[in-house]
């Protein structure tokens, strides 16, 4: 046997790295040389899979490639693909089938309705949303941002036949916003991004409540009650302390089923399963972990034998595998599930959702009739309009009446961009667009106002950003330049 004397000797008797080494870092240093660059491959990819900025970038490359290839020759029968492409299977008489795209729009946008619940019950445990006072100024900037942008299509439609369309430029596109938001850096204050990521997140509650009271198609009571039943039942889990994922997760995919079946859109059952995810707490007592896993750590390291064979040393593994499961139960569920559930939609879900949606004919149109299409004008207008009007004057006011206060560090420049940017529908607005409307025509117009509007909100609310930053950095210093020349003088 060694001790533990012995090992910190020998560890300190190896060779020096380096500052800035990635095997300086602690993971780095205990594991076997010849596996330290697939962890050095694992975290880079981690990193990259993490940045907001490449999650935003992969979708629009998803969209741009959808138009591309629907206004070409290469494959006439695209759209056809998403229709006509079933997938299920049968048990006796029940065989349920759903298209391709029912499958994306209905199950896997789920899963993105279940991570935005999870973003949502964050912000209401542990976020701003935690604040009523700090809470308000986005909440209210959200509300206003989508109670314009509806007014403005209804101004537009009134009489044309198209007003369901009203809920199409009320929702704004949270990976888009922070996305562009992110290619500014740390020149934005860290109250702006936390503005903003509330405001998203409010919008997006706004966008879920719309889905399900307007765009709710023919009620089956009994499927419906059947949902909320599974979702008490989530909900009486987690009262009763139940901290592992998979109940939760059998839950939600009958209470997908249920809804699905109850005419209410499935996509609601992910949002209800977040917020009966435990939150607040973790199976282990944090303020006792350090201790106990101080105190485990002597353990192993009296039962390690050098001499032996990793693989025999059953009593060391044993010791080293209930340390991994307590740090495992130490994370909330909520963490947990978040962690899992954010390379597979930003990097799979949302672009797929992207690739197969917002695909606009625009060939054999007119281009004059796309143009003065109500529907086109209302769903641009209300965006790239509406929207930022809407943000931008409920901040204001809930300010100026004092009910809440701008951010530290935040500017009403900063919030002018950060309205502009709030144009930006993308994702939210083309999946209500395919709840709104059943004409395929009327759907791309509508689709083809989204990505305009969008693209414009997008390179506007940037330059916007960036002008007001550029300002404040010549201001600063300058400001700076004249303390030193009245400290010389």
């Amino acid at each position: 046997m060694t001790s533990g004397n012995d090992k910190v000797e020998r560890d300190e008797s190896g060779p020096a790295c380096l500052s800035g080494d990635p095997a300086c870092s602690p993971t780095e240093r205990i594991l076997e040389p010849e596996v330290r660059h697939h962890h050095r491959r694992r975290r880079k990819l981690l990193e990259f899979t993490h940045s907001s900025t490449r999650a935003t970038m992969l979708m629009l490359v998803a969209a741009v490639a959808a138009l591309v290839i629907e206004n070409t020759p290469v494959l006439p029968y695209f759209a056809a693909f998403w229709h006509d492409f079933d997938l299920g299977f049968s048990l006796g008489s029940f065989a349920p089938h759903l298209s391709l795209e029912h499958f994306i729009n209905d199950f896997l946008m789920a899963i993105f309705f279940l991570l935005v619940g999870l973003e949502i019950k964050f912000e209401l445990t542990a976020g701003e949303l935690r604040n009523p006072r700090k809470a308000l100024l986005p909440i209210l900037g959200a509300a206003g941002g989508a109670l314009v942008p509806a007014l403005v299509y209804m101004g537009v439609n009134m009489g044309s036949g198209f007003e369901q369309g009203w809920g199409v430029p009320m929702a704004n596109d949270i990976a888009f916003c922070l996305g562009i938001l992110a290619l500014l850096g740390s020149r934005i204050p860290a109250g702006l991004r936390s503005f903003l990521s509330t405001l998203t997140i409010a919008d997006d509650m706004i966008a879920i409540l719309v889905i399900a009271v307007f765009y709710t198609a023919d009620l089956d009571i009994a499927w419906l009650v059947g949902g909320l039943v599974l979702f008490a039942g989530a909900l009486a889990i987690n009262r009763l302390h139940v901290y592992d994922l998979w109940p939760y997760v059998l839950i939600g995919l009958a209470m997908w089923v249920c809804f699905l079946l109850s005419g209410v859109h499935a996509t609601i059952a992910g949002v209800l399963l977040a917020l009966a995810i435990p939150a607040k707490k973790s199976q282990v007592k944090l303020d006792r972990a350090p201790g106990w896993f101080e105190a485990r750590a002597r353990k192993a390291d009296e039962r390690y034998d050098p001499g032996e064979p990793d693989i025999v040393q059953k009593e060391y593994l044993g010791e080293l595998d209930e340390i991994g499961r307590v740090s495992r139960m130490a994370i909330p569920p909520i963490t947990r599930l978040d962690y899992r559930l954010h390379i597979p939609v930003y990097f799979f879900i949302l672009p797929l959702f992207a690739f197969s949606n917002a695909s606009v004919v625009l060939t054999g149109m007119d281009p004059l009739a796309v143009i003065a299409n109500p529907v086109t004008i209302g769903v641009f207008c209300g965006l790239l309009f509406g929207k930022p009007l809407g943000i931008f004057l409920a901040t204001w006011l809930t300010v100026k009446l004092r009910l809440s206060d701008l951010p530290a560090g935040v500017s009403w420049g900063h919030i002018a961009g950060v309205s502009v940017l709030g144009g930006v529908g993308f994702t939210m607005a083309i999946f209500v667009t395919n709840l709104a409307f059943v004409d395929a025509s009327t759907i791309a117009m509508a689709k083809a106002a989204i990505l305009a509007a969008s693209l414009v909100a997008g390179i506007a609310g940037f330059l916007v950003l960036r002008r007001v930053t550029d300002e404040e950095e010549e201001e600063g210093a300058a400001k700076l330049e004249e303390e030193g020349a009245v400290e010389r003088s």
